[in-house]
């Protein structure tokens, strides 16, 4: 088995591993790096260009992980693209919105090779999409059992917990097996239910480490979190002030709109509007339409039927009243320039009656992130276009992460057993816990960082 990280960076980036295994290639996810720009958020593709890769395998719709899929098909053009069904549903909105964004990130910051790819391309590329259930062995590199003989290794997606048709992937050779878990959530979430990896054992293990620089703190619940949502929202509603959360529109938002549905429904919120982006607004439509096809709780939840949905347009973001008691589901969940969020905040973060609420990880580097590490009352700079603000508002955060604890993902490890773990998705604080916590539980296992570009052969 041969395995190459092309994730351009050592942290959380544009996730994409290429795997060899008996003569057949394996691309697992095609993402685009959430921090950089141009040709420099690509995964490195150049490494492998000269493989013949039979089959493009994608874990889940989240940008960092299927952003470059029509770059990834222009270096392997005979390449099959598999998915989990779910997600099948979602991929091309993902991609179209992409190159949406690429065009007004090339007007507005002068990125000349923006957009990587057009409209036109991702229509083109559309028809190779393959959705499979959950469950299910495919034989993924048919190419190569009829030219040489041989038989195909399997390819099997298991429901990841993470969001909407988000996978863990099992390869499975003759005599070699293969675990990349993706992104993935252990415990339930409103909507969605935690990971079914039950069964899992592999020779090797591809581990994201995502909250790994983080414990979890004695007697925390998740339930307790949402009382403690709850009241916050209710303590600026009784002061006349709005609740700004930014949140992705995919799965993020879904989540919380759910939240606010059954708070609203148990009486501890009051009915009124939520505002969300267009992009929220397309993929809650989505989760809706396939909920009979999702292992979740809340299966007849309908968010539009159950919730005032109104889309928020730019002009409404910038020039609205926030008195009141308004409720923002917006994106982007980091605050990105241009987002209905970043302007949201722009407007709230000097006004005392206001309040912004987190409720996923924010990068230290983005207007987010700054927002949340300032001190109350301190100015400063929060995005090029958004200039210093000075933070009157109410910020907190709740941890309601769709993401394992790491905890539970070193227990994981134990039940997997494998020969070798390589860690990946995560900071270097991360990795570098789950490594030694890795050695000292379960010593005979190998880990491994592979740097990227870096070839591990086992």
């Amino acid at each position: 088995m041969r395995i190459i990280n092309l994730n351009p960076d050592t942290d959380i980036g544009a996730s994409a591993w290429f795997v060899e295994l008996e003569g057949c290639r394996l691309l697992m996810d095609s993402g685009m790096h959430p921090k950089r720009e141009g040709l420099a958020a690509v995964p490195l593709f150049d490494a492998v260009r000269s493989q013949d890769v039979d089959a493009i395998a994608l874990s889940h719709c989240h940008h960092d992980h299927v952003g470059t899929l029509p770059l990834a098909l222009r270096h392997f053009a005979n390449a099959h693209v598999l998915m989990p069904e779910l997600s099948y549903f979602l991929l091309e909105r993902v991609l179209h919105n992409s190159v949406n964004v690429m065009t007004r990130q090339r007007e507005e910051l002068g990125i000349r090779n923006y957009p990587l790819y057009l409209h036109e391309e991702v229509d083109d590329i559309a028809p190779l999409f393959q959705g499979f259930r959950y469950n299910r062995e495919i034989e993924w590199a048919a190419f190569h059992k009829t030219r040489a003989g041989r038989n195909s290794p399997t390819l099997e997606f298991l429901d990841a917990g993470h969001t909407l048709g988000a996978a863990g992937m099992m390869v499975r050779g003759g005599k070699e097996t293969l675990f990349y878990t993706g992104d993935v959530c252990f415990h339930d979430q409103t909507l969605l239910r935690g990971a079914r990896f039950d069964e899992v054992q592999a020779d090797v293990l591809i581990l994201e480490t995502t909250r790994g620089d983080r414990a979890t703190p004695k007697g925390f619940t998740r339930e307790a979190e949402v009382r403690r949502l709850a009241e916050a929202i209710q303590r600026v509603f009784k002061r006349k002030g709005s609740v700004l959360i930014p949140s992705f529109a995919l799965g993020r938002t879904q989540e919380i709109l759910a939240l606010l549905a059954l708070l609203m429904r148990e009486g501890q919120l009051k009915p009124q509007p939520v505002y969300i982006s267009g992009l929220g607004r397309v993929f809650t439509e989505i989760f809706d339409l396939q909920s009979h096809r999702t292992h979740r709780n809340h299966s007849n939840l309908r968010l539009h039927e159950a919730l005032n949905l109104i889309v928020l347009d730019a002009r409404q973001a910038q020039n609205m009243r926030l008195t009141g008691g308004r409720l923002f589901v917006v994106s982007a969940g980091m605050m990105a320039e241009n987002t209905p969020a970043h302007d949201l905040a722009c407007r709230m973060a000097g006004d005392e009656r206001q309040a912004i609420f987190f409720v996923g990880y924010s990068d230290p580097d983005t207007p987010g992130g700054r927002l949340r590490a300032a001190s109350p009352g301190e100015t400063f700079l929060f995005s090029a276009s958004g200039g210093e603000l000075t933070k009157r508002c109410e910020v907190e955060a709740f941890d309601l992460t769709a993401h394992a604890n790491r905890e539970d993902l070193l227990a994981f490890v134990g039940q997997v057993s494998p020969r070798a773990v390589l860690l990946t998705h995560g900071g270097e604080k991360s990795r570098r816990w789950f490594e030694t916590a890795i050695h000292t539980r379960y010593p005979k296992i190998k880990v491994l960082q592979p740097r990227p570009g870096e070839v591990v052969e086992l």
